[in-house]
């Protein structure tokens, strides 16, 4: 029996990323185990990714390309040959590219966080056809938009640095299910004395184990910002050496804030006024005593209407209290401007023949059932979905399946297994799993570049989704050398060596060691130096003014919220928020038995009181609806869920859920105030007992 072991890379899009080691005997990957030399990773895997062989063998995973042979959305396919799959893509392409490439529509996003399996060959393939972009905004982009305005770049405190920290505020996130690694150094600083307070309108399985929790109402964040701003400047618990050396526009950000009385903070948010008071003053006061105050804002906060304000009122708090002269203080939204990539060597937009329009991927519901015009372009006749799963991660999931059900438009799915959107393929072809091919890694969690050998040959007819392209490219005739770049050629394109941040990594060396970290301070803006146009923290910002958006920190109210839409809410009274689910990555792993098992079945949290008022029991099936759709799950009766609020933990597959659909269908397709990014909780809906 030959033996070995392999360093590979988590790929899945969670902050962690960590650094694996896989056990292959006789070419079988037998084990999967976090590098216990890794700073971040420590050896300490989720579950999820502990289980990795378990999806990996999966006796449902796709081998071989297949032909649909049922109706759209039935599931039934044939197996056909590589050469027949990339015959029928080619000429299918070719022909729409013939009338305008612009009506074909790539589809991905972070079913793998890999540089080269994510965007290199597939980009290439699709600015050399003409194609459509995709603007990828559906998980993070008004937050990023947000946090740039204000910091200037996804740079924060370094992750190796928080259990330092005296005081940790967990903002709009769930880090036990979420961000594993740094919820092991908050723990590890709670054992040093640090208080842990969790900002969430859920009490999530982090929230219960914090200090304090402050239950909010959805997309009240910026207010509640903004309440501190005006405590911590009333009370002189600012620190005016750092806000004048090294911020812009405080006296302007002073006369907001001075309009945020706890009082009307407190009304807005939903929570008292001695909560808005307590959390400014224990924040201003730890800071005044030199302790280090971090904040890890998550991307719960800004899937709401004022999504990108509320990060960026967030990201201002630790410039207000001198909170950046310390390691371990800060705040940290990603990690991912850390790292010097070179898009434009590996994705080429060079290749595109003349400017094309962008499809915004949250709205392809409605973009898919729109006809041609002059303002939107042609109709959409051909879509290539890979790295993603839109039939159930799209919100307005009803209007998704119309789009994707139309008999006159070509369907692609590169897959590991028959999804959702799988079932509304014309072709589907098999792709390679983690464990079967190169990559190379950032992180927006940590600031280490990351590498990923392949620890066994592909299964079945299995290919790369970079090989994949590569054959379709063939088939249209692109015959450049970029073209026929190896994963190995590509991925050495990835970090920009010239960069003083990348210290002149080899990729190479990198697959050996399998990791190496940035050279970045431990404290990157305790004397100033933000990457923004000013180089400072920028309270007013002069682009955003550019750009049309108020300049300074402001509270924007949801689209749908009892306040903001009364009359909406007369009819549907309750707030929805769909967190993910612990055993489950966005859609990834609901299909791998023993993690599906665990989460149960589709439930919603629903406050005793909602519940009594509508007569629904604990354990009672219960129908979640608005004009958009519905979709049923199990009651839990449980106080997790402030008073009108419910919680349907997410995402799962359609067809495995017994309605066969998710929460998606409630879900809108409307974008938030900055970087076009999706309002998923920013729902309102009904529930009643079903029958």
């Amino acid at each position: 029996m030959s033996s070995s072991q392999v360093r590979a890379t988590c790929p899945h899009d969670c902050p962690d990323t960590c650094a694996l080691l896989i056990t292959v005997e006789d070419g079988v990957a037998t084990q999967v185990k976090g590098d216990p030399d890794h700073p971040t990773t420590a050896g300490v895997l989720c579950t999820k990714v502990a289980r990795y062989t378990e999806r990996t063998y999966h006796p449902d995973r796709l081998l071989y390309p297949l032909r649909r042979v049922g109706k759209k959305g039935e599931g039934k396919f044939e197996r056909i040959s590589w050469d027949q799959a990339l015959g029928e893509i080619a000429a299918r392409l070719g022909s729409i590219a013939a009338r305008d490439a612009q009506a074909i529509v790539p589809y991905s996003y972070c079913g793998t966080m890999g540089q080269v399996q994510g965007e290199s060959m597939s980009a290439r393939f699709f600015h050399r056809l003409g194609a459509s972009l995709l603007d990828r905004t559906i998980c993070a982009e008004a937050g990023i938009t947000g946090y740039r305005y204000t910091i200037g770049a996804g740079i924060g405190t370094d992750l190796e640095q928080v259990q330092d920290a005296r005081l940790i505020l967990i903002w709009g996130g769930n880090p036990v299910a979420s961000n594993l690694h740094f919820w092991t150094r908050a723990q590890e600083a709670k054992r040093h004395g640090a208080r842990l307070i969790a900002i969430d309108p859920y009490r999530s399985l982090t929230a219960e184990k914090c200090h304090q929790h402050i239950a909010l109402l959805p997309g009240t964040d910026a207010a509640l910002a903004l309440g501190m701003m005006h405590v911590l400047i009333r009370e002189n618990l600012i620190d005016a050496d750092y806000i004048a050396r090294y911020t812009l526009g405080f006296e302007q950000l002073e006369e907001r804030a001075a309009q945020w009385t706890p009082e009307r903070t407190a009304a807005t948010c939903g929570i008292s006024v001695e909560e808005v008071v307590g959390l400014a003053r224990e924040y201003g006061q730890a800071a005044q005593r030199g302790e280090p105050v971090a904040i890890r804002v998550n991307y719960g906060v800004q899937r709401v209407h004022g999504g990108g304000m509320s990060v960026r009122a967030i990201a201002c708090l630790p410039a207000l209290v001198g909170a950046w002269r310390h390691p371990a203080g800060g705040v940290q939204l990603s990690s991912s401007g850390s790292f010097a990539v070179d898009k434009a060597a590996l994705r080429r937009p060079d290749l595109l023949p003349n400017p094309v329009r962008t499809i915004n991927m949250t709205t392809i519901g409605e973009d898919l059932l729109r006809a041609a015009s002059p303002q939107f372009g042609p109709r959409i006749e051909a879509v290539i979905v890979y790295n993603s799963n839109p039939l159930a991660i799209a919100p307005d999931s009803g209007q998704v399946m119309r789009g994707f059900a139309r008999e006159d438009l070509f369907t692609v799915v590169i897959d590991h297994f028959q999804t959702d959107s799988a079932d509304y393929a014309d072709i589907v072809l098999p792709a390679t799993t983690q464990l079967e091919h190169v990559d190379a890694h950032t992180s927006y969690g940590h600031l280490y570049m990351m590498a990923n050998n392949a620890a066994i040959a592909p299964l079945g007819e299995s290919k790369p989704n970079t090989e994949i392209f590569r054959l379709l490219a063939a088939r249209m005739g692109f015959d450049e050398a970029l073209f026929k770049e190896s994963d190995d050629q590509l991925a050495a394109q990835v970090f920009d060596r010239k960069h003083p941040r990348s210290g002149g990594v080899d990729w190479e060396t990198l697959k050996r060691t399998g990791w190496q970290r940035l050279a970045m301070p431990s404290a990157p803006f305790a004397q100033g130096g933000f990457p923004t146009p000013s180089g400072k923290c920028e309270f007013y910002s002069a682009q955003m003014l550019a750009d049309g958006l108020d300049p300074l920190p402001a509270y924007i109210a949801p689209y749908e919220s009892v306040v903001s839409n009364p009359a909406l809410a007369a009819r549907y009274p309750l707030a929805m928020i769909s967190p993910p689910a612990r055993n489950f990555l966005n859609s990834t792993f609901v299909n791998v038995t023993s993690l599906r098992a665990t989460e149960g079945e589709p439930t919603l949290d629903i406050h005793p009181a909602d519940g009594a008022a509508r007569g629904i029991g604990e354990g009672a099936m219960v129908r979640i609806f608005n004009d958009r759709g519905s979709f049923v799950a199990r009651a839990r009766l449980t106080d997790k869920a402030r008073e009108g609020l419910v919680v349907a933990l997410s995402i799962w597959w359609k067809k495995l859920a017994s309605d066969g659909k998710n929460a998606n269908e409630v879900t809108s397709s409307r974008l938030t105030d900055m970087g076009r990014a999706p309002t998923f909780y920013d729902t309102l809906v009904q529930v009643e007992r079903l029958a």
